[in-house]
């Protein structure tokens, strides 16, 4: 039988997933961060062989059983990129076709009907890609506030310590996010948080976001207001992506993926109405499995062989060896 690889390398985690021509998922691996921006090109090896011989071991799957194989990798983000990943997926040692995207395509291809429309991630930060029916690709800088792109937890954390400073300096409101802050870094009052975070003393990261939407969901004014701004900046990224595909008057499939819709409808709300109004015949669909499933079917397409067809038990299976 044949056997197809997907791996899914993230900023923070890896997965990844050996599949067999049913659907089935007989292998699973799992290792720390790749993003080369973050751990280097050999932290990149390193996460891709790590999580893909526990897979290999866990499906006793032998090397030249792999007859394709998908990479969504996080810091793959332009085509200059493209030679310093392949020699980082070459210590693998496989022989068969393969290719590599930036990880923000796993989730439109996990998740949209036939791999088409557009995947908007927010997690510890944000991305967002997208193709239609002709290959036409679409997508943003995928870096953040730098170039003006927000909805992640980092964007949320930073929006939320403004709002801080707003209360502080008497331009805003009073709101609970000043004492989250302040457990969350230890300071004694917030004259000395501005200083720590100035002088990184503090640092703040993304998993902040998560008491800023409790904030929000128990009712502080300023928190809410900022997991709806997140929402509809999400909304914008789904919108421009579409866009670039031409599909904004089409009955788009719009992919949620990522940890931040655990907000639910407190951020998908202003996100879909946002989207709606550009895009009216958009459907916005949670992401209902794990990314790494986008990078199966990737390394489906490279044989052409029809991962959709079996996707349905790729998730299901998929699911039951992540839990």
């Amino acid at each position: 039988m044949d056997y197809f690889l997907g791996i899914d390398v993230g900023s923070s985690k890896t997965h990844a997933l050996i599949v067999d021509a049913n659907g089935k998922c007989i292998g699973f691996g799992k290792a720390g961060g790749g993003n080369h921006q973050s751990a280097g090109y050999a932290g990149t090896e390193r996460a891709l062989r790590q999580s893909f011989e526990e897979a290999r071991k866990m499906s006793g799957v032998e090397y030249a059983q792999i007859v394709g194989a998908g990479f969504g990798v996080a810091g793959f983000d332009f085509p200059s990129d493209r030679e310093a990943h392949l020699q980082a997926l070459s210590t693998l040692g496989l022989d068969c076709p393969m290719e590599i995207v930036n990880d923000g395509l796993n989730g439109l291809l996990a998740g949209a009907t036939r791999g088409i429309g557009v995947n908007v991630t927010a997690g510890s930060s944000n991305n967002a890609r997208g193709r239609n029916g002709r290959g036409k690709e679409g997508r943003i800088v995928g870096n953040g506030a730098a170039f003006g792109e927000f909805g992640g937890g980092l964007e949320i954390t930073w929006r939320a310590l403004q709002a801080v400073n707003y209360a502080w300096i008497k331009r805003g409101p009073a709101t609970q996010l000043t004492e989250i802050f302040l457990k969350a870094t230890g300071a004694k009052n917030v004259m000395e948080l501005m200083e720590g975070v100035s002088s990184q003393k503090y640092h703040l990261f993304a998993h902040l976001a998560i008491p800023v939407i409790a904030a929000a969901k128990a009712g502080d004014s300023t928190a809410t207001e900022i997991i709806r701004w997140a929402g509809e900046e999400l909304g914008w990224l789904a919108v421009a992506v579409a866009r670039q595909i031409e599909m904004e008057n089409e009955a788009v499939e719009i992919i949620q993926a990522g940890s931040i819709y655990e907000a639910g409808e407190i951020i998908t709300a202003p996100m879909q109405a946002l989207t709606l109004e550009h895009c009216p015949k958009a459907k916005l669909i949670r992401l209902d499995g794990p990314p790494v499933v986008g990078a199966v079917i990737l390394g489906m397409e490279q044989v052409n062989f029809d991962g959709y067809a079996v996707r349905d038990k790729i998730v299901a299976t998929a699911k039951a060896l992540l839990n």
